[in-house]
């Protein structure tokens, strides 16, 4: 695996290689991480990983500074996944200069679900997407389904842009538990671990629910909320939405996801389910 710290370098390595697939990550790998790298070995003659903890996408007084940061670690995974390039720039390379130009989502998809509590996380994710995508030049690139709402921004993206590119959704990996891997897991406590899978199980009864022919979308909503605060965490939205376009659903309509976004302790937790 050839490992890229500029721009250049990667663009000088990637003249001939043929159709290219793109994954992009912050690091702190694991195998939800490792299973999209494998995937994309089947859409292209070359695999580019990306590892860059993006500034834009954290709130003031959010864990940009102490999030994960294994590169070692991850280089060996990768490797052994047979990814064949590694894009791992430093800020600098990235934002040369202070990023003045943005990608804004529309504010339908913006000022919902995690853009109402994380405002300016969206802008933050498309536009640095956008930018890896002007320099990896991929035909394929793939993201995991658990941050449903960051594929969805990146889909319509690539639409409304024109872009030549084929997004991929990822099934989100779980543990034998439920709770679906991320690197933000490992800042739970042992206690906290033993009760995070509540939140799939949560999710599971909701599209249960609705499966068997709840259309009480409001009513089930509240129900799952007030589950998660009883429980001891603090919810953010628990949601049942158009899985298109994560707008509001109305009766008996197919084609659902329910989201959630919950703190465990200090921890911020998000999953969904695809009705």
């Amino acid at each position: 695996m050839q490992i890229h710290e500029t721009i250049a370098g990667l663009r000088a390595a990637l003249k001939s290689a043929g159709r290219i697939a793109l994954v992009p990550t912050m690091g702190n790998l694991h195998e939800g991480h490792i299973e999209l790298m494998t995937q994309a070995r089947s859409h292209a003659d070359t695999v580019v990983a990306t590892i860059f903890v993006n500034r834009l996408q954290f709130r003031p007084g959010e864990d940009f500074e102490k999030y994960p940061r294994t590169f070692q670690a991850d280089c060996e995974k990768l490797a052994a996944a047979g990814v064949d390039h590694l894009f791992a720039p430093t800020e600098t390379e990235m934002y040369p200069q202070p990023q003045t130009y943005h990608v804004v989502p529309p504010v339908e998809h913006d000022a919902t679900l995690e853009g109402e509590f994380r405002p300016g996380h969206l802008r933050g994710v498309a536009t640095v997407v956008m930018k890896l995508f002007n320099i990896a030049r991929p035909h394929v690139a793939l993201f995991g389904k658990k941050d449903y709402q960051q594929l969805m921004v990146i889909r319509n993206m690539v639409t409304d842009l024109n872009l030549p590119i084929e997004i991929v959704g990822g099934e989100t990996v779980r543990a034998a538990d439920g709770l679906a891997l991320s690197s933000r897991n490992g800042y739970l406590s042992t206690a906290e671990r033993a009760e995070a899978p509540r939140l799939n199980r949560l999710l599971t009864k909701v599209v249960e629910a609705i499966r068997t022919g709840n259309a009480d979308f409001a009513g089930l909503e509240r129900q799952a909320t007030a589950e998660l605060a009883t429980a001891g965490w603090s919810p953010d939205y628990v949601a049942i939405r158009k899985s298109l376009d994560l707008q509001l659903p109305s009766a008996h309509e197919s084609g659902l996801v329910v989201l959630a976004a919950a703190r465990l302790g200090s921890t911020r937790l998000i999953d969904n389910l695809e009705v």
